[in-house]
């Protein structure tokens, strides 16, 4: 590819990019010039998204990974380095929201997990980045999070204090990594027609919900995660970057 795309040369890694978000945002940073790794527990999801961007000219290796197994996550990106050459950038996608009940009447194991995956996922991706990308001399991880996390929603306690969990280990990361020229900024999507929500009916009382919302397609959220991995250096950090819309 032309080392003119704004992402020519660069490495990223992605979790949950077998679909959805992680999937959109993968081919987008292919096409903008970046080798991807991408990764998540279904292998032949992560394979299919390696060979559409193999096959459109770019570079890709599809590495299966559970987040909530912190060795795993190791070795996820010892490969990733070793693969590909390094380590730039490092989108935290994957996640779940198991367990939608008031908390009264919620399934333990369901909750746990998907604490386990959004909020231990990230902090395990994200430690283990850290000593990849201050090798680089720079670097960005962008952790997707959730309007959710800002502000509770009734029935969806895990999920809520997950992101929640996620949002502050954004502003906590971005303080200890900023003089190694890495950011540490939150992508909310809002909205967004995925896996995740299937089945899930719309909810006029979700948070930040306005007569002017509206459901987008994973594809949608794409040129924020571009915007974010093409920053300067010294860029923006600590932030949280919203495609929620609000009356």
């Amino acid at each position: 590819m032309s080392n003119s795309l704004p992402l020519a040369n660069k490495v990223a890694v992605i979790t949950g990019a077998g679909r959805g978000i992680g999937k959109a945002i993968a081919l987008a940073y292919a096409g903008a010039g970046a080798a991807i790794c991408c990764a998540a527990r279904t292998q032949a999801e992560i394979a299919q998204t390696a060979a559409e961007i193999v096959a459109a000219g770019g570079r890709a290796v599809a590495v299966q990974s559970d987040v909530r197994d912190a060795q795993a996550v190791d070795r996820l990106m010892a490969q990733a380095a070793a693969q590909l050459g390094g380590i730039d950038i490092v989108v935290i996608n994957a996640g779940v929201n198991l367990d939608r009940r008031p908390v009264a009447d919620s399934v333990l194991d369901d909750w746990r997990a998907t604490v386990e995956i959004n909020l231990f996922g990230a902090y395990y991706c994200a430690k283990a980045a850290i000593p990849y990308l201050r090798m680089r001399g720079a670097g960005k991880i962008i952790l997707v999070g959730s309007g959710m996390g800002h502000r509770g929603s009734a029935d969806y306690s895990a999920y809520c204090v997950s992101k929640a969990g996620v949002w502050m280990l954004t502003q906590v990361l971005a303080q200890e990594v900023w003089q190694d020229s890495i950011s540490v900024n939150e992508l909310i999507p809002g909205p967004v027609q995925t896996a995740i929500d299937q089945n899930v009916p719309a909810r006029a009382d979700a948070p930040f919900a306005t007569s002017s919302e509206w459901s987008k397609q994973p594809e949608d959220v794409a040129p924020l995660a571009l915007f974010l991995a093409t920053q300067p250096d010294v860029g923006p950090t600590a932030q949280s970057f919203s495609l929620m819309r609000r009356a």
